[in-house]
C-alpha cells in the first residue's frame, strides 16, 4: 500500500476569488474545486481533498486507504472563514473509497458523510464515495456545433422519457437492469427508428434508494452507478448525439432525502436544509428543502446544474417539482408555514435562486433548454428574467394533461357534457412556451397505463389511445412520452420489472406503435407542426363548438404563407358521413395521415386519399368540403394544389 501518512496543507485548488465567488453564491464551478481531485504535488500522485463544513471542529478523510480510521488523516480548515476544510493525501488514486468523518462543534454530533462534490459513489446500499475523475474523449463535435437548432421552440421537440433501470432488463442473469454501455447499444437506434427528438431520463444523479427513481438525490454530481462509471454515462450521451438525439437530464434541485451519510445535518448544523422545520422540511415526502437563502448553497446547486451541461453534454434540464419551491405553503397546513417578509406565501429566496440559475445556464449555454415541471398558474415561467419572468425556456402543460386524461376517460357517450376540457387548453395556450407531458406520473401508484385510462372494449381501448396521441401531436406545444406508452403498455409501471416488450408480437400493439413512428414523420416533417408552436399564429380552430357530435377541427399553420395542416377529431365510436368543413383554400385536399387505417388496428374508415374543396362557404370559410370521419379516430389533411 502507497505510503497517505502525511496530509499536505500547503496545497490548495482555491483561489481568493473562488473564495469570493463562493461566499457571493456566484460561483457556479464548485465541482473544479470541491470534492477529491487526483493530481501531482512535488512529484508526488495523490488527491486534494475540500469540503465545506463551517460548524465542524475536526474534519478527517477516512477510508479503504486507511482502514478507515477517523483520526489518521485530519484536514485543515481555512483561516479565511469560510469553514471549507482542505488537503491533498499522497498515494491516493483512482477507485479509492472515502467519506468525511465530521466532528461537530455541536451537541456532541459526529457522522461519516459522503463527499457532497463525488463524481461517482459505491454502487447501492452501500455510501462511500469514490475518487475519480471525468476523462473522456468525446465524438458529437457535430451535434455540439448544430445542437442549438435542435433544440430551439421553433424544431420539433418530441421526447422520449425513460427511466434507465426499467427499460430494458436481462432475464438470464436475474432481470438485471442494462448497464449504461448496454443501453447504449439498443437506445439510440430505437429512439431513433421510432422518430423521438430526444431522450429525457430520470433522474440518473445517485440515490440511495432505487424505489425513488432518483427522484431523492445525495450525489448531486455523479451518475448513479448502478448502471456503470461516469464515462459509460457520457458513453451513453455521445452515442445518442451521434444519432442526432439530444438528451435532456431530470434534476431535483427541490428536495433531498434524510439518509445519514448525505446532506442532511452536515456539520451538526442544518447546513444545506433550512433549519426550521416549516420551511425545511417536507412533510408529504419526509425529505428536506434546501436553504435558498444562503449563498453557499445557491452555489452548490448552481454548480449541479451547469456541470451536467458542461461535463456531460446535456441538452437541457428538467426542473422537478417547480412548484413546491415557489409556494411556502405547498403541500402544508394552515399554521404549518411561514410566510415571506411581506405576509404572502410565495418563498422569494427560491424565485431569487431560479432567476440566478436560469439566466447563468443560458448565459454560459445559449443552445439549451431548461424545463419547469410547474403544476400552478404561476404566471411567466417561462419568460426572460429580464420581463419578470422565471426564465425557463418551456413548462410542462399540466392544465392540458389533467384535462385530457379526464376527458378521455369518460364514456364516449358522455363526452359531449365534458366538451370545455377538450378544448380549453387553447386559451392559455401561448401563455408559456409549453410542453405537453405524458409523463410517468401518469402510469404509477393504482393510475393505471395510458391504454387502461381508455374506456369500452379492446377495440375502443386502442383507437382512443391513438386519437390521444394524435391530438397531442396535433395541440400547439413540444411532446414528452413516457416509454411504453409508445406501443401501448397494458399494466401500470413498475420500476423493478422491464417494459412489455412482448406486446410487440401482438397486432393491436404494433398498430399503435407503428401509428407514432408515422406521426412522428408528419410532425417533423410538417412545419405547420411544429413552426409555431408557441405563437398564436400556429393555430385556428375550423369549429370547436360541435359539442353534440364530439367532433372538433382546426388548423396549425407554418411560417410560409399558405401552409396548413387541418386536424378533424371524432371522440366517439359512431362514423360520421358527409361531415362538412370549411377550409381556407380551395383545391385538393390529401390525407396525410388516419388513425383509422386499417395498419393501425383502426376500422378502415377514410376519405380515399383526399378530397377537393369547393367554393361552399362553411365554418365563415370560403371553401369547404364533406367528409368521412373516422370512429375514434384523427385525420389529418394538407392542402396540395389542385388535382
Amino acid at each position: 500500500m502507497s505510503d497517505h501518512s502525511s496530509v499536505l496543507y500547503d496545497v490548495s485548488t482555491l483561489t481568493d476569488h473562488d473564495i469570493y465567488l463562493f461566499k457571493e453564491g456566484n460561483h457556479f464551478r464548485l465541482y473544479e474545486k470541491f470534492g477529491s481531485h487526483m493530481m501531482t504535488v512535488a512529484g508526488q500522485k495523490g488527491s486534494h481533498f475540500a469540503v465545506w463544513a463551517p460548524n465542524a471542529a475536526v474534519v478527517s478523510v477516512t477510508g479503504d486507504f486507511n482502514e478507515w480510521d477517523t483520526a489518521s488523516h485530519p484536514l485543515k480548515v481555512r483561516a479565511d472563514e469560510t469553514g471549507i476544510w482542505e488537503g491533498f493525501i499522497p498515494g491516493i488514486g483512482k477507485d479509492v473509497l472515502y467519506k468525511y468523518h465530521i466532528v461537530s462543534r455541536y451537541k456532541d454530533y459526529q457522522a461519516d458523510k459522503g463527499d457532497p462534490f463525488a463524481f461517482l459513489w459505491q454502487v447501492a446500499p452501500k455510501t462511500a464515495s469514490v475518487v475519480s475523475d471525468l476523462d473522456y474523449e468525446w465524438q458529437d463535435t457535430d451535434w455540439m456545433k448544430n445542437r442549438g437548432k435542435y433544440n430551439s421552440l421553433s424544431s420539433p421537440i418530441s421526447v422520449y422519457e425513460m427511466h434507465p433501470g426499467s427499460w430494458r432488463r436481462v432475464p438470464e442473469e436475474n432481470n438485471r437492469p442494462l448497464t449504461y454501455r448496454e443501453m447504449a447499444e439498443y437506445l439510440p437506434e430505437y429512439v431513433r427508428e421510432m422518430g423521438f427528438t430526444h431522450v429525457e431520463f430520470t433522474p440518473v444523479m445517485e440515490h440511495p434508494f432505487y424505489g425513488s427513481w432518483g427522484y431523492q438525490t445525495t450525489g448531486y454530481f455523479a451518475p448513479t452507478s448502478r448502471y456503470g462509471i461516469p464515462q459509460d454515462f457520457m458513453f451513453l450521451i455521445d452515442c445518442l448525439h451521434q444519432y442526432g438525439i439530444g438528451v435532456i437530464l431530470d434534476w431535483v434541485p427541490s428536495n433531498f432525502p434524510d439518509d445519514l451519510h448525505g446532506l442532511v445535518f452536515f456539520d451538526g448544523t442544518h447546513l444545506y436544509e433550512h433549519e426550521d422545520p416549516r420551511k425545511g422540511f417536507h412533510p408529504d415526502w419526509n425529505s428536506y428543502i434546501f436553504n435558498y437563502s444562503r449563498n453557499e448553497v445557491r452555489a452548490f446547486l448552481g454548480s449541479s446544474a451547469v456541470f451536467w451541461l458542461e461535463k456531460y453534454h446535456a441538452d437541457g434540464l428538467r426542473i422537478d417539482s417547480v412548484a413546491s419551491m415557489l409556494y411556502l405553503d405547498y403541500g402544508r397546513k394552515e399554521g404549518n408555514w411561514i410566510p415571506n417578509i411581506y405576509g404572502g406565501k410565495e418563498n422569494i429566496e427560491a424565485i431569487s435562486f431560479l432567476r440566478q440559475l436560469n439566466a447563468e445556464v443560458y448565459r454560459e449555454f445559449p443552445d439549451v433548454q431548461t424545463i419547469a415541471e410547474e403544476s400552478t398558474a404561476w404566471p411567466m415561467v417561462s419568460r426572460p428574467t429580464y420581463t419578470g419572468g422565471l426564465g425557463f425556456g418551456m413548462k410542462w402543460n399540466m392544465g392540458w394533461m389533467h384535462d385530457i386524461l379526464d376527458y378521455f376517460s369518460n364514456d364516449p357517450i358522455f363526452r359531449k357534457y365534458h366538451h370545455n376540457q377538450l378544448i380549453f387548453s387553447i386559451v392559455y395556450a401561448f401563455s408559456e412556451n409549453y410542453m405537453l407531458s405524458l409523463s410517468h406520473d401518469e402510469v404509477v401508484y393504482g393510475k393505471g397505463s395510458l391504454l387502461n385510462k381508455m374506456p369500452g372494449d379492446d377495440w375502443q381501448k386502442f383507437a382512443n389511445l391513438r386519437l390521444l396521441l394524435g391530438y397531442m401531436y396535433a395541440h400547439p406545444g413540444k411532446k414528452l412520452l413516457f416509454m411504453g406508452d409508445e406501443f401501448g403498455q397494458r399494466r401500470e409501471w413498475n420500476h423493478d420489472d422491464s417494459l412489455d416488450w412482448h406486446l410487440l408480437q401482438v397486432p393491436q400493439h404494433q398498430g399503435v406503435q407503428q401509428w407514432l413512428k408515422h406521426l412522428h414523420i408528419l410532425y417533423r416533417g410538417e412545419p405547420a407542426l411544429h413552426e409555431l408552436d408557441v405563437e398564436p399564429g400556429g393555430f385556428e380552430w375550423v369549429d370547436c363548438a360541435d359539442w353534440e357530435k364530439s367532433i372538433i377541427s382546426f388548423l396549425r399553420i407554418g411560417k410560409t404563407a399558405g401552409d396548413y395542416l387541418l386536424v378533424v377529431c371524432n371522440f366517439t365510436p359512431v362514423t360520421r358521413y358527409d361531415y362538412r368543413v370549411g377550409v381556407p383554400t380551395g383545391g385538393y385536399w390529401k390525407e396525410v395521415l388516419n388513425s383509422d387505417a386499417g395498419e393501425y388496428g383502426g376500422s378502415g374508415h377514410g376519405n380515399l386519399g383526399g378530397i377537393n374543396a369547393m367554393p361552399v362557404p362553411y365554418h365563415g370559410r370560403y371553401h369547404s368540403f364533406p367528409l368521412i370521419v373516422p370512429p375514434l379516430g384523427i385525420i389529418f389533411f394538407k392542402n396540395d394544389g389542385y388535382h
